[in-house]
């Protein structure tokens, strides 16, 4: 029996993140320059993309270009936003194929204009469809996303449109880039880092890790099969016992 085939559909993770990683080390390895690793990543997005619109997972956060991400060298900074906007516009047809809606979430503002528009065209374009969320973090981080946050309920509570005592974890939530979606289930990260790099800080309290070698690029749908397997077998206890979880 192959691996989609272990799947419990009835127990899919509803929020799947991941954090793309080992292009740059994909293309040294064909003695490449890094953005021949971008480029071909673009594979592995589509086929993580389809693969959970099939299994009917509801969210999937790609973690695109990260504040951090402008401190690289320009040529690749130039190179990465140049294939964001022909990436966005080459894949418009896989998106409406697969019912997937696009969102994007982080400092959009800060992105080169034709970006913007590209991305927030085709935000728009997929704004239908009732499949998949996708959610692209672009120029991301999760503590920007904490401060960010922070910053509304304050102006909230010197306008008086909240009382401090009236702040709880669901209107700290609501504030939050990724407010309306749930929160992450499963994170992937390739490459075999094994950390999470600012990503969906508070977002990720409870969320089960799963880390693979395999860079980004040759990223493929059994890959994403064996983490939601992993995922699957794993007894997830917010804090309880196992005792009070299998009651």
């Amino acid at each position: 029996m192959g691996l989609k085939e272990q799947i419990d559909l009835g127990n899919l993770p509803k929020h799947i993140a991941v954090i793309m990683d080992g292009n740059g080390r994909w293309a040294k390895k064909k003695g490449a320059a890094r953005i021949f690793g971008h480029r071909n990543a673009i594979k592995a997005v589509r086929e993580t993309s389809e693969g959970c619109a099939e299994l009917g997972v509801e969210c999937l956060t790609l973690y695109a270009f990260s504040t951090e991400n402008w401190a690289r060298p320009k040529v690749e900074v130039d190179g990465l936003m140049s294939l964001l906007v022909s990436t966005i516009n080459d894949e418009y047809g896989t998106l409406m194929d697969n019912n997937i809606r696009l969102h994007s979430i982080g400092e959009i503002n800060q992105l080169p204009a034709n970006a913007q528009e590209k991305l927030l065209d085709t935000q728009e374009k997929t704004s239908r469809n009732t499949g998949l969320n996708l959610i692209l973090a672009l120029n991301y981080s999760g503590r920007w996303d904490i401060l960010n946050a922070t910053k509304k309920i304050g102006e909230k509570v010197r306008n008086g449109e909240i009382e401090p005592e009236q702040l709880t974890n669901e209107v700290f939530q609501s504030h939050l880039s990724t407010a309306g979606f749930p929160e992450p289930e499963l994170l992937i990260r390739t490459s075999g880092e094994k950390r999470i790099s600012n990503f969906l800080l508070w977002q990720m309290a409870y969320t089960e890790l799963f880390f693979t070698d395999v860079l980004w690029p040759d990223f493929r749908k059994k890959d994403l099969h064996e983490a939601i397997v992993s995922y699957q077998q794993r007894e997830r206890r917010f804090g309880l016992i196992s005792e009070q979880i299998n009651i």
